[in-house]
Formats: C-alpha cells, sequence, structure tokens
C-alpha cells in the first residue's frame, strides 16, 4: 500500500472529489496517515457517485456490510448534504484464531455542498445491497415572463 495519496484518484470518470467545487472533502495529509495506521481506510473514504440528471441530483455511496440503521443522511446549513456512518469492530470470541483481519471498520463522513437550485425539502434515501442512493430533486428554472409592449406612435 502506497504512503502517497492520489491526486488524480482512479476512477472511471479520471477525477477525484479533491477537484470538485462542490466537495467540501479536504485532503489532509495526517488523516491519511491515522487511517492507513489503523487499517480502516476503505470505509473512512467511502466512495461516492454524484450524477447529475435534467431531474435531480442523484448520489451513490458503496457502504457495504452496513445496515441502515448504521448510516444518515442529513441536510446542514441548508446546502450541505452529510452521509454519515459506522462499522462496528465484530466481537470476539476467546476460543477464535484470526489468520487474517481485512474487513474495515470505524466511522466515515462525506460532505457535498449542493447548488442552489435544489429541493431540500424533497431529498430521499434508499438503501439496497450495501449501496446508498440520495435523490436530491432539482428546483424547476422559473422562465422569465415575457410581455408585449404595445409601441405607440
Amino acid at each position: 500500500m502506497s504512503m502517497i495519496p492520489s491526486f488524480f484518484g482512479n476512477n472511471r470518470r479520471g477525477s477525484n472529489s479533491f477537484f470538485d467545487p462542490f466537495s467540501l472533502d479536504v485532503w489532509d495529509p495526517l488523516r491519511e496517515l491515522s487511517s492507513l495506521s489503523r487499517d480502516n481506510s476503505a470505509i473512512v473514504n467511502a466512495r461516492v457517485d454524484w450524477r447529475e440528471t435534467p431531474e435531480a441530483h442523484v448520489f451513490k455511496a458503496d457502504l457495504p456490510g452496513l445496515k441502515k440503521e448504521e448510516v444518515k443522511v442529513e441536510i446542514e446549513e441548508d446546502s450541505v448534504l452529510k452521509i454519515s456512518g459506522e462499522r462496528h469492530v465484530e466481537k470476539e470470541d476467546k476460543n477464535d484464531t484470526w489468520h487474517r483481519v481485512e474487513r474495515s471498520s470505524g466511522q466515515f463522513t462525506r460532505k457535498f455542498r449542493l447548488p442552489e437550485n435544489v429541493k431540500m425539502d424533497q431529498v430521499k434515501a434508499a438503501m439496497e445491497n450495501g449501496v446508498l442512493t440520495v435523490t436530491v430533486p432539482k428546483a424547476e428554472t422559473k422562465k422569465p415572463d415575457v410581455k408585449s409592449i404595445q409601441i405607440s406612435g
């Protein structure tokens, strides 16, 4: 595992939330190092896709092994979508012999600043097969009223 963070990411689109103007995620090298030492970086850095359709902003987060009761979706400051949760360490039995521990545990929080054209009061969230989907509907853009003026003369 490399100790050097990737600024370019490895997702399909070749971009990373580090460069996303709406994302509140900021790279913190000390947090990176501490997460590597605790071996829980997979859940701490939960992967989220943000897609915009004509009707809504759709967020999909991979949260394998989490139940919906262990995840929170909140709106902060009327414009920030916050997705957070925690995976607890499995209870150990004294009679068990562990050969390998690779599954991650710990807390995670992701925040995204939403654009102004959304309906904050109609946000919906659903969880299925370890994938959280948050849908933030867009407000209809009001077209300017055009009033025809008679020209006298």
